[in-house]
């Protein structure tokens, strides 16, 4: 009987000094009560890191702790994705991204999309173009397609499955019927650098990493991905001149947002999205924009759900008439 009260009398110390460490439940109401990580699936200094450090400097200010930006790369932004995914779903981690987790199911890289998360905040998309060296023979993508078609070997410098050369090749493909030879390279830039130094026939530009060269002449700009023309390019044709099946994807374009693992309190979601919403429509990241050449967008909730997936099936449809994907 005494070594039955001395057991019962350490249970119950065990218990009340494992309920003494565990920290107190906090409502939604209270979030959030510690810094937030900010986890970004490319390297620093790249396009969704710029947009993004600026962005969760502003709406740190919101939310009253700081946003600690983590770039974890590599697997085409599938190292971040998964890692976020295997945190708790409480927003104290965000998946700071671009549109490459739409594809990772259907080209194998992971069985995660963004359909196993919940998107607090879409920042915007961004327009492209088809980009050749100056002193390419090339003078339209016409030409680079008639030359493929007729068994030349045309070479794109590319990022790897499910970059955006890659993406836009299987579009081209699609429509077009060509198919070219693709060159790996680790970032878009090294892929630029390669058709700039004439390694490579012609890659995908975003205006923002291609629109100093435009103005050097330096890279020959021969079609814009848009249904509108760029005021600081002008004098480039859209895509649609050319190929007029082409708006059938568009409009279409790298996206970046902001998104939290599945299961999160709706409560939590709501005050991330509204300070993020702030620091969005702050001038100073307008700004930002405007420099990018992001076509804002500044939405969440639904509104985003249906952008990601208009632009998941567009895809899909893409790749798998041009016979990139079963």
């Amino acid at each position: 009987m005494k070594m039955k009260k001395v057991l019962a009398g350490l249970m119950a110390a065990a218990m009340t000094a494992t309920l003494a460490m565990a920290p107190a439940t906090v409502s939604a109401s209270d979030y959030p009560t510690d810094n937030v990580n900010g986890i970004v699936q490319w390297g620093e200094g790249g396009g969704t890191d710029s947009l993004m450090r600026p962005l969760s400097t502003l709406a740190q200010e919101k939310l009253g702790k700081s946003i600690i930006i983590q770039n974890k790369t590599g697997g085409t932004g599938s190292i971040a994705t998964q890692y976020v995914y295997d945190q708790e779903a409480d927003g104290y981690n965000l998946l700071m991204g671009a549109e490459n987790p739409e594809l990772y199911k259907v080209l194998g890289i992971s069985e995660l999309t963004y359909d196993n998360f919940d998107c607090v905040f879409l920042i915007g998309d961004e327009t492209t173009g088809v980009v050749v060296g100056k002193d390419s023979k090339y003078t339209s993508l016409t030409e680079i397609v008639e030359a493929a078609k007729a068994g030349e070997k045309v070479t794109l410098a590319t990022t790897g499955t499910g970059g955006l050369p890659w993406e836009v090749a299987a579009l081209l493909t699609s429509i077009t019927g060509a198919e070219f030879k693709q060159v790996q390279y680790d970032s878009d830039a090294s892929a630029k650098t390669a058709v700039l130094g004439g390694e490579c026939d012609f890659t995908i530009c975003k205006i923002q990493s291609g629109i100093e060269e435009y103005k050097s002449g330096d890279l020959k700009w021969l079609c814009l991905l848009a249904l509108e023309s760029v005021e600081e390019m002008a004098d480039v044709p859209l895509i649609t001149a050319e190929y007029p099946d082409f708006e059938q994807y568009l409009p279409w374009g790298p996206f970046y947002g902001v998104f939290v693992k599945e299961g999160t309190d709706p409560a939590v979601e709501e005050v991330l999205s509204a300070a993020f919403t702030e620091a969005f429509q702050d001038p100073s990241y307008q700004e930002v924009l405007t420099n990018f050449h992001i076509n804002p967008m500044g939405v969440s909730g639904e509104e985003a759900k249906t952008y990601l997936t208009d632009w998941q099936t567009n895809m899909v449809d893409a790749l798998t008439n041009a016979g990139a994907i079963q």
